[in-house]
This record gives C-alpha cells, sequence and structure tokens, in this order.
C-alpha cells in the first residue's frame, strides 16, 4: 500500500482515521483554508504524484462546505499529477435530489455527479445510496457498498424467534428481504406516500406483524417522519416491540430524541457515515462503524480485485 495517499476533509476526518488503521497506512494531512472573501482554498500536504489517492468528505451539514471542500481536493489532487483519484463519501447527501418530480426543479443528485467528475475523481466509493438511480448518475467507476451485513451482525445476537424485518416502503423492500434472509427472519413492508420533505402517509402495511419483535431497515433517517407514522401504524397491527436499523443517522433537529421517546422503540442502530458528536450520548443509540468496510474496498481497488462481494447483500 505504500503508493496509496489517503487524505480527508473537515467532515472526514474521524473515518479516515479508523479507515487507515485498518489499510496500515497514514493519514495524509490537508490544509483547508478560508480567505478574506469567504472563499475556500485546499492544499494536499503530501506528494501525490503518480500515487493512488483517496479524499475522504462524507456529504453532510453544512453540506454545501463539505462538498465544496471534496471538489477542491480533487482539484489539488488532479493538479498534483495523481495517477488516479477517488472520493470516498460514506454518505452522498444529494442522493434525495433524484427526480423531476415537479415544474422547473433541479435534480441536485446528477449536477453534484457531473461536479466531481469535472473536478477530476476518476472513481466514486460510497455507501447506500438513497435512490438506486443516482448510482447512474455517476460516468466514472461507482462502487456502493452497503451496511447489511455490519447490521445484520449486530442483530444476531438477540433471540430473533418472533422478529420480522420491515421495510418503510416498497422501494425498500429489496434491500430489506436481503436482510431479512441474512437473520432467516420473515419480512414485511409498508406502502408509503410522500406529500413532502416533513409529511408522509402509510396507509397499508403487506405482512404480519402481530405480537412479533420488529427490525425497521431504512436506508437513513433525517426528519423521522417516515419512522413516526410507521411506529403509529405498527402499533395499530399489535406490533410486540420496535428496533430501528438504518445506514445514514441524520437525524435532523430533534428526531433522534423523538424517536426514542417511543414507548414501543427498543433500540436504534445506525453507522459512522454521519460523524456526530451528539449520537453517542443516547442510551437507545448504537453506532456501529463500517469504516472498515470501505478500507476493505480501497484495499481490493488498489490491487485490482473483485469489489462486488462488499457491496452484494446475497454474497456469502
Amino acid at each position: 500500500m505504500a503508493e496509496v495517499r489517503v487524505f480527508a476533509g473537515t467532515a472526514g476526518q474521524r473515518f479516515a482515521q479508523k479507515m487507515c488503521a485498518d489499510l496500515g497506512v497514514p493519514l495524509s494531512p490537508v490544509e483547508i483554508s478560508r480567505f478574506a472573501n469567504d472563499c475556500l482554498q485546499a492544499q494536499l500536504m503530501e506528494n501525490c504524484r503518480e500515487r493512488d489517492v483517496y479524499l475522504v468528505q462524507p456529504i453532510i451539514t453544512p453540506t454545501q462546505e463539505n462538498l465544496m471542500e471534496l471538489l477542491l481536493m480533487i482539484d489539488a489532487a488532479k493538479g498534483a499529477s495523481a495517477q488516479r483519484i477517488t472520493a470516498v463519501m460514506p454518505h452522498f447527501a444529494y442522493a434525495r435530489s433524484d427526480k423531476k418530480d415537479a415544474p422547473r426543479i433541479s435534480i441536485g443528485g446528477r449536477l453534484v455527479a457531473d461536479l466531481l467528475e469535472t473536478a477530476g475523481a476518476g472513481r466514486i466509493l460510497t455507501m447506500t445510496l438513497h435512490a438506486p438511480q443516482v448510482h447512474a448518475f455517476f460516468r466514472v467507476p461507482t462502487d456502493q457498498l452497503n451496511a447489511l451485513r455490519e447490521l445484520a451482525s449486530h442483530f444476531s445476537s438477540n433471540d430473533l424467534s418472533k422478529t420480522t424485518v420491515v421495510s418503510p416502503d416498497l422501494g425498500n423492500a429489496k434491500p430489506a428481504s436481503a436482510f431479512a434472509k441474512m437473520l432467516g427472519v420473515p419480512v414485511a413492508a409498508a406502502a408509503k406516500e410522500r406529500f413532502n420533505d416533513n409529511r408522509v402517509e402509510i396507509t397499508s402495511l403487506i405482512g404480519d406483524v402481530g405480537g412479533r419483535d420488529i427490525i425497521v431497515l431504512d436506508d437513513e433517517v433525517a426528519g423521522g417522519t417516515t419512522i413516526s407514522a410507521l411506529l403509529d401504524l405498527l402499533r395499530e397491527h399489535g406490533a410486540r416491540s420496535v428496533r430501528i436499523a438504518c445506514t445514514h443517522g441524520i437525524f435532523a433537529g430533534d428526531s433522534l430524541y423523538r424517536i426514542a421517546a417511543d414507548r414501543d422503540v427498543v433500540e436504534i442502530v445506525t453507522t459512522d457515515t454521519v460523524p456526530s458528536t451528539e449520537l453517542v450520548a443516547h442510551d437507545k443509540l448504537t453506532v456501529i462503524s463500517v469504516a472498515s468496510a470501505f478500507a476493505e474496498a480501497v484495499r481490493r481497488i488498489h490491487s485490482g480485485e473483485s469489489v462486488s462481494a462488499l457491496f452484494d447483500p446475497t454474497h456469502v
């Protein structure tokens, strides 16, 4: 791994340190500075000429600042004659902006994919995009990992004899089915209609949840509106207890505390793709690291090995 250079933006420091510990390479320093006119500048503080460069930055709040940092780091690596530049984004925020569902609306997911390529990224490494079609927005090789193995490993030590995995919407049913198969339990799915960012309606549930311990699997929890609506429906159908599992724990505003305050919620499990020092303090929250999965992907990419086994949830 001598030819590998790993750099991280402001939001990616802790995640990159865990990755580098698994890879056995040092985290190279980056200097992010700000001019008097509020413009950012990124300087990579280590030689990366003809090196395999990985730039770690989750696109999280403040989203625009972190995205601009990543673009500037990519540009710096390109100007420094890096052999290959991979943008490592544990969380890609603009995946929610994926379709033209209103007149004269922007499609941010496609725009950001174009920006990353224009800046000089030759490869993308990310995890669980909110919408599958966003993968096709990238015209450079893109590896989309998932956290199903790590989440399944966490729950596998529990008594699962009366457990059912529930997808909060039909669009997430395929990952939920794969997750349920890993745990050896049945799966159910809800039918959801979203009216805006803060209002959803869940009207029906496909599958039996009466008297069952539920694991709700979602790709991300942001404002918590979907989870809140689903909790009400599960209660109506006689669910015994509920655990929430998600890859990206954004937990905007007080959503974590609102969800945790529900009497039926036993545990909330997420990963460290969205770093937050506040999350570790809540007694119902468990944060699982997926940095080792990214480290293994980096190792395979660098050595020319297949990465498919890491993002195929059905692969054993």
